[in-house]
């Protein structure tokens, strides 16, 4: 398994990080579209879309496509991000107190609905923050991930109360606090980067301080790092609906592209929202 996962890692690094650094936008938009589009497929196979899941891959990989060739990779409009903020807090909150048994009763056509809109704006706001700057794409990437690695450090070490049990056992509200130190900790390192070295664009953190002050990034660094679990806990709920331990086998080792993105979903538009305030 370790060894599948580290290949597995190696082969994505070496189309993902040439994507990223190109001068151009378009490289990493078309490999992130591509991305995307299998998680579409992932996506409506969770949610009973069965042979259909196909065609819902072919069709976010179109809507995403559109949305390129119409030039919103550099100028997207923003209240696509408003949109995905809004469901993300609101309908997000609303599925997670419905709990497992809830998501099945919302009907299949809304599920692949609400799939389709939410990977369309992530992946609108994965190619508009690539035309910012290499530095403000990883600066949002590397939130999440320390939130993540400061709440699985912080979870083992400290975590005795259950954050969801029923959805994702393993969470603890010591990991949810944990991830939140860990992404402030990463801020303020960020903040100094940015001052003591040339980059190549202003980092989300930044970005935030010129607009809203060393207060306003705690607040939007703490409720970012928040919205990580959400769509970690999302896609937990949705594969437990399903019965799968895993979104699929596309990547060996990692599960699926859902299993891999599933933090990112909700973060890359909603900080795409806040830097425009």
């Amino acid at each position: 398994m370790l060894k599948q996962r580290v290949i597995t890692a190696l082969v994505l690094i070496a189309f993902l990080l040439p994507a990223l650094f190109a001068p151009m936008a378009w490289p990493f938009a078309v490999l992130s579209l591509l991305l995307i589009a299998a998680a579409g497929w992932e996506w409506g196979r969770l949610n009973g879309a069965g042979a259909a899941s196909i065609a819902m891959g072919v069709l976010l990989a179109a809507m995403c496509a559109a949305a390129l060739w119409a030039g919103w990779g550099d100028s997207p409009p923003h209240l696509a991000w408003w949109l995905a903020m809004g469901v993300w807090v609101l309908g997000g909150s609303f599925v997670l107190r419905g709990g497992v048994a809830g998501w099945p009763r919302v009907p299949v056509a809304a599920r692949c609905a609400i799939g389709l809109m939410l990977l369309w704006t992530a992946w609108l706001a994965l190619a508009a923050a690539k035309t910012i700057g290499v530095n403000f794409i990883l600066s949002v990437f590397c939130l999440v991930w320390a939130a993540d690695i400061a709440a699985y450090f912080g979870g083992r070490a400290f975590g005795k109360r259950k954050l969801a049990p029923g959805i994702s056992p393993g969470k603890s509200w010591a990991g949810v606090w944990s991830g939140m130190l860990g992404a402030l900790a990463l801020a303020g390192f960020w903040l100094w980067l940015d001052t003591a070295f040339h980059v190549d664009s202003r980092s989300l953190y930044t970005l935030l301080h010129d607009r809203l002050g060393a207060i306003g990034v705690v607040g939007v660094v703490v409720f970012l790092a928040a919205m990580s679990v959400v769509g970690d806990l999302f896609e937990s709920l949705v594969k437990r609906a399903a019965g799968a331990k895993d979104s699929s086998r596309l990547l060996p080792g990692h599960g699926g592209v859902l299993d891999r993105v599933d933090a990112l979903l909700p973060v890359f538009p909603i900080a795409m929202a806040l830097i425009t305030l």
